[in-house]
């Protein structure tokens, strides 16, 4: 009798197995391990649609994925093995080399300047970034939006010291400066694009300030032994890219509720955002360079830095 029963049971689930589409794997080669951030929608659409999978499984790789509320942390995490795939902006990079992190640089998008911007509130009375000596900026710390303020008091001359920085974490920062505890606030999109669509105001934003590009980046030793994976990944990003340039409106709608903010903002947010991934070139090097040596003018790294150094050869 059971084994009848088992007969039956087999005869039952057979045409399932049989239906499901067969997908080719490689002997299994490791894990691409994915660290992301709200501000890279390439990445939260590619999750949501499994385009890394697609590209990756069969190649041998499973690949996971953890969220991040900025570059820094990122940057923690790939130094301690968590991750060994993300996206940073400009300076996280910097901090991260500067502390010893052996991370590479494997390619770097288009410079978004108007993606970023340094915010007062609604009813703020600050008129230019002068006006930010002797204010409390909230930025977190080592972030796109640190270089952001760094480069427009200087433009400004405003010593960064006369500016009390309070360095928080996007969310906590959008507490402080809703509740009034910080005069302005230093930030990405798309927190940018939601705290202006909640009345607030443009002191400036990077045109002129910065290029803010962001990068793709790696370990070292994942991206020596690993180098297929990571090509594939770029493959996969140019072509998520190129969708979205011509469909910002189903991006909009595929990634507003991951994102949590209406796709009316997420599209004023597209608007300000460059598409396109390149290959580092040492005019993309020299451009970090000179975030860094301001850096280190500062005292806010330890060390003076080669940015070239973390190059990548595939």
């Amino acid at each position: 009798m059971r084994r009848r029963t088992l007969l039956a049971t087999a005869s039952l689930a057979a045409p399932t197995l049989l239906a499901r589409p067969y997908v080719a794997r490689a002997a299994s080669a490791g894990v691409l391990k994915i660290g992301y951030q709200k501000a890279s929608v390439t990445l939260v659409l590619a999750r949501a649609r499994k385009t890394f999978e697609a590209k990756l499984n069969p190649l041998g790789y499973d690949v996971s994925w953890a969220e991040f509320t900025s570059g820094p942390p990122l940057l923690e995490a790939m130094n301690a093995g968590a991750v060994n795939f993300g996206f940073t902006g400009e300076p996280p990079m910097i901090f991260a080399q500067a502390a010893g992190t052996p991370v590479v640089y494997v390619a770097a998008t288009n410079p978004s300047p108007r993606a970023l911007a340094i915010l007062q509130p609604a009813g703020g009375k600050l008129t230019s970034v002068a006006d930010l000596a002797g204010k409390k900026v909230a930025v977190a710390k080592g972030s796109s939006a640190h270089y952001l303020l760094v480069s427009a008091l200087a433009h400004a001359g405003v010593p960064y010291t006369s500016v009390t920085k309070v360095f928080l974490q996007p969310a906590d920062a959008r507490a402080a400066f809703a509740g009034g505890d910080v005069d302005a606030w230093s930030i990405w999109d798309p927190f940018y694009a939601g705290a202006q669509a909640a009345g607030a105001k443009i002191i400036t934003d990077g045109t002129g300030l910065m290029l803010n590009r962001a990068y793709y980046s790696s370990i070292r030793d994942f991206a020596s032994q690993h180098p297929d994976a990571l090509n594939a990944a770029i493959d996969v990003i140019n072509e998520q890219e190129a969708w979205e340039a011509k469909h910002i409106e189903e991006t909009a709608a595929d990634i507003s509720p991951s994102i949590g903010l209406p796709e009316a903002t997420l599209k004023t947010w597209f608007a300000r955002q460059k598409y396109g991934v390149n290959k580092m070139t040492p005019e993309i090097f020299a451009g970090q360079q000179k975030i860094a040596d301001a850096f280190f003018a500062l005292g806010l790294i330890p060390q003076k830095i080669e940015v070239s150094s973390a190059a990548w050869t595939a």
